[in-house]
């Protein structure tokens, strides 16, 4: 079957879907998949909203792409791929193809893990142990032991961490569980698939670190199609780098001190070292402000005097327990495995902590001052223990060493500045299609930002419009005299600018903000703006639920008014009138404190390239297009788009930025919205037809 036939009115989509319409532009985009499949080429595709996207290319890869990976940018739109999309396609086409959901571990059910908790049963709270119940019940049951399919229990509950396992709490085939593990199962069937749906975090960690051990996917397909290929970037960034979390330290000290405490009762000193090297982690948060900040290596030091002799401190108590953990190892293989754990987690840390010019190297434990005695005069010292495992990623030839502080804890980065030389090694491993597709990509209808990012400098480059008319479904307003967007009562303006609009469209809207601040105070104002109009519409913030529970109630609930930030600005697709407005407070620009933006600012300069133009000009474009396109959603929306930043059009670069948007109805006057929205509903809404994809 040609794609003409397949995407002919006609064809099989046509039998298919009632009022299906061929779209000249996913006709397109499908050859242009199938000549990159053919070739082994690279190709970077943008396709607007409403081109269909994911059809076009998983017609020719189901056609024509033999073994095929895809990754997407989140679980949500990987379980849609497998579950809907491509089941669609493959049963539209009569091809006998086989598909398999490959996630990260963290994702199914332990068996060994959940025993384990159900022995223990250290809960904090009631609702845990219903939940183990629920869990116990799921496990004898499923096939897939996938933890988004368990009836009854929420993705976050605080149980999974319980009943499910980690890459460094694995037993591995030590476990007396191996051979009905659910991790196992389904790596065995990504291995047998002809497509393999991933997401892009397990990507990088699996099939390129193989820390999950699914490294054997890469070298066997014929193609890679990423879509919502615009977050790649982030995300190489983030495996290519190193991190080291408080959550992890803290996890280890514990599994240590519970395998003691069943396998090494008379060792006492175990338990004590995983209580201390806990307390040395609580304490190492403690020097720093209780708000979440983030901040590089070099700066913490004179910010924070007493950070320097608690971050050797900690390291000091971790090789405490590393070297105890080794002279208990041969005990269980639980233990050895903390051990290992210890003695990476060490280098790391050390690791880290020279990452800064002129930093002082901690003294470890066995340099300081001698251990307590081991039980019946064994050695403490740990000579004999293995060799760290290690993590396989590439040596970045110039990184940023920084810290996250979140509410409790931290996370420790390094962060290579420059990831497009990694990236393009893994790309000329042997000979395969790498597709990038996204609708958000082009800056101005330049891929050059993009290209220069992961290192695509031979990529073919395509974009397809949106089939929409734009100027005939929304309204993109500007409003006039807004105050700079860093004095203190911007988001105040920005919410006596939206009021009319909420009126017009009598809520169904999304308030978009750059920063969680601006969002919890527009919050405020606009749940009192509504009290004093006696208006009883639903607010819904960010952070009150779970994403997908605050869309559930936002798409039933008549009125609603969401109010968000960066979490939302993608990957949202609501059609219909229920979303009528979105309102973005400013450009996207990221906060000029970020400690990796300003290294990486830096580094562009120093190359005698302008920062501002070359980065973060395009990653503002690029963000602020995904915020936009929340807006309309199918040929049959209709909305306003309000941007409350005069930069837009009073700056020379907004004008990069205004090209970047879709092709909007653009004023800067609240009546002309107000006429063109009524003129528009006036009209109607036509009954939406069937489509074939989202």
């Amino acid at each position: 079957m040609t794609l003409d036939e397949a995407f002919a009115e006609d064809g099989p989509f046509g039998e298919a879907f009632p009022g299906y319409k061929l779209r000249t532009q996913q006709l397109e985009m499908a050859h242009a998949v199938a000549d990159t499949l053919n070739e082994r080429g690279q190709l970077i595709a943008e396709a607007g909203t409403g081109t269909g996207k994911t059809f076009a290319y998983l017609v020719p890869a189901l056609l024509y792409g033999g073994k095929v990976i895809v990754s997407t940018g989140t679980k949500t739109l990987q379980d849609q791929l497998f579950q809907r999309d491509i089941p669609t396609v493959r049963d539209v086409l009569k091809v006998p193809v086989t598909v398999a959901l490959l996630k990260g571990r963290a994702n199914y059910v332990c068996h060994y893990h959940l025993e384990r908790a159900r022995h223990e049963g250290r809960f904090m709270r009631k609702e845990d142990i219903l939940d183990l119940q629920k869990v116990e019940r799921y496990a004898k049951v499923t096939m897939s032991g996938d933890k988004a399919a368990c009836p009854g229990v929420p993705e976050d509950a605080p149980i999974w961490a319980h009943v499910t396992s980690t890459r460094d709490n694995c037993l591995g085939s030590d476990c007396p569980n191996h051979k009905e593990c659910f991790v196992l199962k389904a790596r065995k069937d990504a291995q047998e698939a002809d497509v393999v749906v991933v997401n892009h975090h397990l990507f990088f960690a699996d099939v390129w670190l193989r820390d999950e051990g699914a490294g054997e996917l890469l070298p066997a397909c014929n193609a890679v199609i990423f879509d919502e290929a615009h977050q790649l970037p982030d995300v190489a960034s983030l495996f290519f780098g190193e991190t080291i979390t408080s959550g992890q330290i803290v996890e280890l000290a514990r599994d240590a001190r519970a395998e003691a405490l069943v396998v090494a009762k008379d060792y006492v000193h175990l338990p004590q070292a995983a209580e201390a090297l806990e307390k040395a982690v609580r304490d190492f948060r403690l020097v720093f402000r209780p708000e979440p900040t983030r901040m590089p290596q070099h700066e913490m030091g004179v910010k924070f005097p007493a950070y320097t002799d608690a971050l050797a401190l900690m390291i000091d108590k971790l090789a405490a327990l590393e070297t105890l953990l080794a002279a208990q190892a041969e005990r269980a293989e639980a233990l050895a495995k903390c051990h290992e754990r210890a003695k990476i987690m060490h280098e790391g840390l050390e690791s880290w902590q020279e990452g800064a010019p002129n930093a002082p190297v901690a003294q470890t434990a066995k340099q300081k001052k001698a251990l307590p005695p081991a039980p019946d005069g064994e050695a403490a010292e740990g000579e004999g223990a293995a060799a760290a495992t290690p993590r396989g990623k590439p040596a970045a030839e110039e990184s940023i060493h920084w810290i996250d502080l979140t509410n409790h804890g931290f996370l420790l980065h390094a962060t290579p500045l420059n990831i497009a030389k990694l990236f393009q090694k893994q790309l000329n491993a042997g000979q395969k299609a790498w597709v990038f597709a996204s609708a958000t990509l082009a800056v101005n209808n330049s891929f050059k930002h993009y290209q220069h990012e992961l290192g695509l400098w031979d990529a073919r480059t395509e974009t397809w419009e949106s089939p929409f008319d734009y100027k005939q479904q929304a309204a993109l307003y500007v409003p006039r005299d807004m105050p700079n967007p860093n004095t203190p009562d911007f988001t105040r303006k920005v919410v006596e600018r939206a009021w009319p609009l909420l009126q017009i469209t009598q809520g169904h809207a999304f308030l978009l903000f750059t920063s969680l601040r601006a969002m919890r105070e527009a919050h405020e104002l606009i749940v009192a703006q509504l009290q004093d109009a006696k208006l009883d519409w639903p607010v819904l913030l960010q952070g009150q639920g779970s994403r997908t529970e605050l869309l559930e109630k936002f798409r039933s609930s008549p009125n609603a008014i969401l109010v968000a930030s960066q979490t939302f600005w993608e990957g949202i697709d609501v059609k219909g009138e229920q979303l009528s407005l979105v309102v973005i407070d400013k450009l996207p620009f990221s906060p000029p404190d970020d400690p990796v933006l300003s290294a990486r600012m830096e580094q562009i300069e120093k190359n005698g390239r302008n920062a501002f133009i070359d980065y973060q000009l395009p990653h503002a474009a690029i963000t602020l297009k995904q915020g936009a396109g929340r807006l309309i959603r199918d040929e049959f929306d209709t909305g306003i788009l309000m941007i409350a930043d005069n930069r837009l059009v009073d700056k020379p670069y907004g004008k990069v930025l205004w090209k970047s948007l879709p092709p909007m109805f653009r004023t800067r006057e609240l009546d002309t919205v107000q006429r063109f929205f009524e003129a528009k509903r006036a009209n109607g809404r036509p009954t939406t037809q069937t489509d074939p994809e989202e």
